[in-house]
Order: C-alpha cells, then sequence, then structure tokens
C-alpha cells in the first residue's frame, strides 16, 4: 500500500468514526443537512417521505436533520407542501418516519422553522389571511418594509409555538431538534441588522438583537429538559444576499453564539457556501472553526461536500485540528442515497453525481 493510499484510507475513516457527546452518541460523523422541496401533501409528511429518509439512513449515517417543518403559528409556512411538525395526524406521520429511521443505526432530528417575512403575501401560502411577519415587517430578500414589526405579544406566541414543537418531538421519539436560525428566516431576521430595525429589547446592538434566539432555546429547553439535544443552525449568508454577514470579526461573532450556547444550545450547526472557507480576514479558520472556539460546543461544517470534488484529506485535516466534529451533506444525498457508503468503501465510480434534476424527485 503507498503512502497516497493510506492518506486516503485514514481520510475516509475519521469520517466513520462515532461521535460521542453526553446527550447524543452518532455511529459516524456524516449528517444528512435538512433540504425542504415541499414534498408533503398539504404539510402531511408521506409514506414517500418515510421511505426517503430510511433508504439515506441504511448508508452509514450518523444523523438526518429532517427538512424544515413548521410550527404551529399560523403565519410560519410560505408552501401549502412543506410538511407541519404540529396537528395529530401529520405527528403521527413523523412518528412512522422516526421510527422508520430508527430501524437503523442512525438518529433523526426535525428541523423546526419559521418562515416570518419570507411568507407570500398573494394568498398561495396557508392561512392566506395571515400577513408574514418579522421584527421589522422587511422582506429578507428586496429589504422593504411590508408589513408592521412583530408586536410583542406575536413574539411570545412564536417562542411558545417553538416549545411546543420541540416537546412534541422529544414526546415522539426524536433524537433531538434543530432551531432554523440561519438563511434569512425568522429568528435569522431578529440577528440580522438589514431585517431587524427595532429600538426595543429585541432590536439595536447585537445582544438585543440576539434576544429573540436565545429566548426561543430557552423556552424550547425548558419545554425538553435538561438532556434533550438543542441544535442551531446559523449563517452568515442569506437567500439571495450571499455576501451578507452578522459578524465581521470573531468578536461580534461571540456575542452571538455565547450567548445561545448559554441559553442552552448544544451542537451548532454553522452554514456555509463552501465548508473550509475562512470566515474572517487574517486566519484561515471557518465559521464552523470559529463557533466551536468561541463556545467549547460541537460544531457541524456544511457546504458543498460532495457536490464538487471534495478532497478528503482537507476533511481530516480540520477533524484533527478541532475545527469541525461532524460534516453535513447535502445535495449529494439527493442525487445518491448511497453516498456515503460508496465513498466509504471506495466506490467512487459508481456514485450518481449531483444535477439540478435530482431537486424535483424524492427517491
Amino acid at each position: 500500500m503507498d503512502t497516497r493510499t493510506a492518506l486516503a484510507l485514514r481520510d475516509i475513516e475519521a469520517l466513520f468514526r462515532p461521535f460521542q457527546h453526553r446527550k447524543i452518541s452518532l455511529t459516524t460523523r456524516l449528517v444528512m443537512a435538512p433540504m425542504t422541496r415541499n414534498f408533503a401533501l398539504n404539510g402531511m409528511p408521506t409514506p414517500d417521505m418515510a421511505d426517503y429518509y430510511r433508504r439515506r439512513a441504511e448508508n452509514e449515517l450518523g444523523l438526518i436533520i429532517t427538512e424544515g417543518s413548521v410550527i404551529d403559528d399560523p403565519a410560519a409556512a410560505a408552501d401549502p407542501d412543506t410538511p407541519r411538525f404540529f396537528g395529530g395526524s401529520a405527528l403521527r406521520a413523523w412518528k412512522h418516519i422516526c421510527r422508520s429511521v430508527h430501524a437503523t443505526n442512525c438518529k433523526i432530528i426535525p428541523q423546526l422553522w419559521h418562515v416570518g417575512m419570507a411568507r407570500p403575501m398573494d394568498g398561495s401560502a396557508p392561512h392566506p389571511q395571515y400577513e408574514p411577519i418579522g421584527p421589522s415587517g422587511i422582506h429578507p430578500v428586496t429589504l422593504r418594509q411590508l408589513t408592521a414589526p412583530m408586536s410583542h405579544s406575536r413574539i411570545q406566541e412564536v417562542i411558545a409555538s417553538f416549545a411546543r414543537a420541540a416537546a412534541n418531538a422529544r414526546r415522539l421519539g426524536f433524537d433531538g431538534v434543530e432551531i432554523q436560525g440561519a438563511h434569512g428566516f425568522l429568528v435569522d431576521q431578529f440577528l440580522w441588522e438589514a431585517t431587524n430595525r427595532r429600538t426595543d429589547e429585541y432590536g439595536g446592538d447585537l445582544p438585543r438583537r440576539v434576544r429573540f434566539a436565545t429566548e426561543v432555546v430557552q423556552a424550547i429547553r425548558k419545554a425538553v429538559g435538561r438532556y434533550f439535544p438543542i441544535l442551531f443552525r446559523l449563517s452568515q449568508w442569506k437567500i439571495e444576499h450571499y455576501h451578507a454577514r452578522l459578524a465581521h470579526t470573531p468578536e461580534e461573532l461571540a456575542q452571538i453564539v455565547l450567548p445561545l450556547s448559554e441559553a442552552g444550545v448544544d451542537i451548532f450547526d454553522c452554514s456555509t457556501q463552501y465548508y473550509d472557507t475562512a470566515e474572517f480576514p487574517g486566519s484561515p479558520r471557518t465559521l464552523a472553526g470559529w463557533v466551536r472556539r468561541i463556545t467549547g460546543k460541537p460544531v457541524i461544517a456544511v457546504g458543498a461536500v460532495g457536490v464538487e470534488k471534495t478532497q478528503l484529506t482537507r476533511l481530516w485535516e480540520m477533524l484533527s485540528a478541532g475545527e469541525l466534529d461532524l460534516i453535513a451533506i447535502g445535495r449529494a444525498l439527493l442525487a445518491d442515497h448511497e453516498w456515503a457508503r460508496k465513498k466509504h468503501l471506495g466506490l467512487e465510480s459508481g456514485i450518481t453525481a449531483f444535477t439540478p434534476h435530482a431537486l424535483g424527485r424524492l427517491i
């Protein structure tokens, strides 16, 4: 065996080592990233969705984070076919999905979602009588104000909705929950200065803009207890604003992630366009690496793994250097549900490459 072959085998095996945490243990370091494509029928998870997740769970993933699933606030969804995480029928369907994944060695958690101002105003969303809501009523793409800022009572209602969804996840047997706090949706709209122009305790400087997110985490922690894992998805970039920044320095990043960590986040899911891109000038450290260094909490890195030619050596280096604990795969798993197993076995030529066509199929 030559040196290059030995190095490649070492790199691959690093990704398939168990991950041990006091609240969750995973058989491998590979995570299925949440990818919402609206295949639920009027918000109801389907048997095809159960098969979709099970097929991937059977192929050496450690954890599945489900597609974004909306909480029971009437303004939470943007599309009628986004799965909902409330209501007896929908929750029974999610319980079937959870049990299907648990028939393998894989764990599964739902991503809890509120789209905020990303909800359309044309009547196409569920409960069309409800306008979109956000910290300042500002659309996350156009950055135009469309509605009035959220009232304090609406803020508290949404926080309670997140907590109810998390409590349901625990009751159904899921292995944790993830808060969608990224990409310009509601929680992120509070974090981002461009969409949060409030002057009360929920807006202004970073410590006040992070208050809504920390209160969501605190409410979930109270609802699920001390030992149920809470993940938080964080991003600098937003949909159609790829150069947006919540934090321009590590010190500003600390003002976001330390309060979230103290509120009860156990693992941070750090979404970037490319998982190994340096986050701040003057250092090669990635967003995941900075969050891990600042908080001491485990991190998931995600961004184009498997879509372009991923250098396994780089992943191994980042694992060894403490830049990441888990690596999430997104689009590559849409194209080939056996991606992880084929990678482990060195069956590169047998991997089905991602193309945009995969976005329109549930296979």
